[in-house]
Formats: C-alpha cells, sequence, structure tokens
C-alpha cells in the first residue's frame, strides 16, 4: 500500500531549509526509498512549510528513515526550525489522477466507443493540435479532434491498449498500441481489409481541467506500409 508523510514545521529560513533538502537529495542518491516531495508555504503564515514525501509503502518508509544521512539532515533541520516539526503517517487509500482519468476517457470513450459528443466535456474550445500526419503545424479547436475521429472510425475499426501513462504537473504522456482494420478509405487509399498495427505517444496539456493541447506522434510509416501505399 503507498504510504505517505506529511512533514509540518516552521522556520524562518527556508532557503537554508531548502539547501538541506538538496544536500540529502546529493546524498542519497541509490538509496533513498521516497518516490515523490511536494513543500508547501502556508499563504497566511509565511514561515509554516508543510512538505508530503510520498513511498511505495509503510516498509520502505522506514527504510529511508534509517539511513544515516536521514537521521544526520533530520538533526540539522531541527536546528532551523521554530521548535520541533510535526509528522503525519498516512496509508494511501484512494488516489485520482484526473487530468490522467480524462487522457484515459478520450481513448477509451471517444477513440474506441465513438462518443463524440464526450469531445466538448474534455476539450477546450480553443484547443490546439500538433499531428505529424497534417501539413499545418498547429490547427485549432476542439472540431479538429472531432473530425480526426470521425475519419480514422470511418476508416478503421480500431482499438487502442494504453501501454503506459506518465503524469506530471498540467501534463499527461500516453504510450499506446493501436490496432485496426481497413474498412474504409484513408488518405486516398480504397479499403484493404487488413489489420494493422502501430505504436505511438500523445501528450495532452491540461489548462483549468480540460485538455488545451496535444502533441501526436505516431510510426505512420509503419501504417502506410502494411496497407500497401509504400514500396
Amino acid at each position: 500500500m503507498k504510504f505517505v508523510q506529511l512533514i509540518e514545521y516552521k522556520t524562518e529560513r527556508f532557503d537554508n531549509m531548502n539547501q538541506l533538502m538538496d544536500q540529502w537529495v546529493e546524498q542519497t542518491k541509490g538509496k533513498r526509498t521516497a518516490t515523490h516531495s511536494v513543500t508547501g508555504k502556508d499563504r497566511s503564515d509565511a514561515s509554516h512549510f508543510v512538505e508530503i514525501v510520498e513511498f511505495p509503502s509503510y516498509e520502505e518508509a522506514m527504510k529511508n528513515s534509517h539511513l544515516p544521512e536521514t537521521d544526520r539532515i533530520f538533526q540539522e533541520m531541527v536546528a532551523l526550525c521554530d521548535g520541533m516539526p510535526s509528522f503525519t503517517d498516512l496509508d494511501v487509500v484512494r488516489e485520482e489522477q484526473l487530468n490522467s482519468a480524462a487522457a484515459r476517457r478520450f481513448f477509451h470513450e471517444v477513440a474506441v466507443g465513438g462518443n463524440l459528443d464526450a469531445i466538448d466535456e474534455l476539450f477546450a474550445a480553443d484547443y490546439r493540435d500538433h499531428d505529424i500526419m497534417k501539413e499545418e503545424e498547429t490547427t485549432l479547436g476542439s472540431d479538429v479532434i472531432r473530425n480526426d475521429v470521425a475519419g480514422w472510425r470511418k476508416a478503421f475499426d480500431s482499438t487502442f491498449e494504453l501501454d503506459r501513462q506518465v503524469s506530471e504537473g498540467d501534463d499527461v504522456v500516453t504510450l499506446w498500441t493501436w490496432t485496426g482494420t481497413h474498412k474504409g478509405d484513408f488518405m486516398g487509399i480504397p479499403p484493404t481489409g487488413k489489420k494493422c498495427t502501430m505504436t505511438g505517444t500523445t501528450i495532452f496539456h491540461f489548462h483549468d481541467g480540460m485538455i488545451a493541447e496535444g502533441w501526436w506522434h505516431f510510426d505512420a510509416l509503419r501504417l502506410l506500409r502494411q496497407l500497401g501505399a509504400l514500396g
């Protein structure tokens, strides 16, 4: 079970605290078990800070705590604080990456399922699209996605296998494998009935909970070869 530790402290010397944390990161390379760390400053009290540290499990967190570097840095941390830091140990009982879920919804519900109405729920009206298959470097508007999905669905019966997904900040990167049976005209190529496969990567940038921009990179040459369009 994923584990999170909340560390609360007060200090007037956050720059020194920041340097201390950089030292710990450098000194624990290859040994630390922490996977993610976020530090926040209280907007109503500039001396109050909360650090959120994520671990794969409680047991891994304990390994991290027992590192000699962690103990040494903790002592120096206490010296920089106004009072003792407080620690809260939390087992993660629910985790939801909302942007990642929205990206998955596009592939499963829209691209494969054909629910084009969901596009207005997922994409910003001024969405910017970057697609290696298009002559224009950037195309604008959520209708771009609507037309693209409709065109691909008309040309292929297809599925997406989402191989991996990485989320950072407002960006979600999805690595996928697409499989489709060619049933309709595609880029001037009449239906061949061939089953084709290609891999690709889509990056969605979110703003205010909506997909504001997208980049599509995929093996278009492989697809065209499978369709017999290339020698």
